[in-house]
């Protein structure tokens, strides 16, 4: 793979507020209050050299950041809030990248994602997660009503059809099938609690309930069974990208930039907003973000074109070998991912590169 200039790697788009504030000052990791962490399964082991670079550029300059993470998103910050987080990185990509599913039994699956979890996460690890000096992990779970309070399969698929039905109408509408829920270190002060029509939990994590959480975020309907939690009766915990899925709250709020180490330039609110090209994200919510994504160019030029994804466990159906080639491939492309953007960085460039995330902000 080669591409001669770091601009032709990343993308980077910011809010209005930030990109102003890049134009003036370049960007500094003492500026950053906030990392989020999307939803988006195998994509991750494609942005595993940009990860690798951001989170330790971070935290060689000390101050209060909030992590905050869905789905494979929260693995990815979770590792990022551990001492060697690099090396956790890596392997969770490996570990992701060697997962295959002989069997398509709902069970079997969700066994082999805990195991991959405890693998990946020891209970000291995760109560190290949640004593940093500084930064402050923030998980989102979607807690299920009604119909996809159950995991037979016919009432489960009916309630997905309802809540794409009533999300396609208004978003707010997922009040009635979803609750949203950010489980926060309690030293979190929360700038980015949303207020947008669907209902919003607090759930404190801690050395108990950090491990069922981080598998909850993970639990995609139909794929992964749900997690019940004593501290939150009556409900099966779900995939947090369902009700947030890139993460579209309210970080201008926070005191500071809000960095994105994104799988794409755009900003899609919630799961099922990725099938209505229409619903994007509020730009008054994104006015400090920056938003870091492989570039066009770079895509062009992996062995698929694209990251890895999970259509690609069908895609190589019987090839797993070939499967896992492919996406280690991926994950060692990424290396010049993270080596632009400290480039960027560094030279000062990443102000002319920057574009901005919304054609009217």
């Amino acid at each position: 793979m080669t591409i001669q200039n770091d601009e032709e790697v990343l993308t980077i788009r910011a809010g209005r507020q930030a990109l102003a504030q890049l134009r003036r000052e370049g960007l500094r990791a003492d500026q950053v209050a906030i990392v989020p962490g999307a939803a988006g399964g195998p994509k991750a082991i494609g942005l595993l050299g940009l990860d690798q670079a951001i989170f330790p550029w971070l935290e060689a300059t000390p101050r209060p950041r909030e992590f905050i993470g869905a789905s494979i998103g929260a693995w990815r910050i979770t590792c990022a809030l551990q001492a060697d987080a690099p090396v956790r990185l890596a392997r969770l990509a490996e570990l992701y990248t060697c997962t295959t599913y002989p069997s398509r039994d709902i069970g079997d699956i969700t066994r082999q994602t805990r195991d991959m979890l405890d693998e990946l996460f020891s209970h000291e690890d995760l109560r190290e997660a949640l004593s940093h000096p500084h930064h402050r992990l923030n998980l989102l779970v979607a807690q299920s009503h009604g119909l996809l309070n159950r995991e037979a399969r016919a009432p489960l698929l009916a309630g997905l059809a309802l809540a794409a039905t009533l999300n396609a109408l208004s978003r707010p509408l997922l009040r009635h099938v979803f609750t949203r829920v950010i489980c926060h270190d309690e030293r979190s002060s929360l700038p980015f609690l949303p207020v947008d029509g669907i209902p919003t939990r607090r759930q404190p994590l801690n050395d108990s309930n950090l491990q069922p959480l981080l598998m909850a975020t993970a639990s995609i309907p139909g794929v992964i069974e749900g997690i019940r939690l004593d501290s939150l009766p009556g409900s099966l915990l779900r995939d947090g990208g369902l009700t947030d899925y890139h993460l579209d709250l309210p970080f201008a709020n926070a005191p500071g930039l809000t960095l994105f180490p994104h799988f794409t330039d755009r900003i899609v609110p919630g799961w099922f907003d990725k099938f209505l090209p229409w619903r994007d994200a509020d730009p008054a919510r994104q006015a400090n973000t920056i938003v870091v994504a492989p570039s066009r160019r770079y895509l062009a030029k992996l062995p698929q074109g694209k990251l890895p994804d999970r259509g690609d466990f069908k895609r190589f159906i019987g090839q797993d070998a070939t499967r896992q080639h492919l996406w280690r491939r991926a994950a060692a492309e990424s290396q010049r991912l993270g080596e632009a953007f400290l480039s960027l960085c560094d030279s000062g460039r990443i102000a002319q590169v920057a574009q901005p995330l919304f054609e009217v902000q």
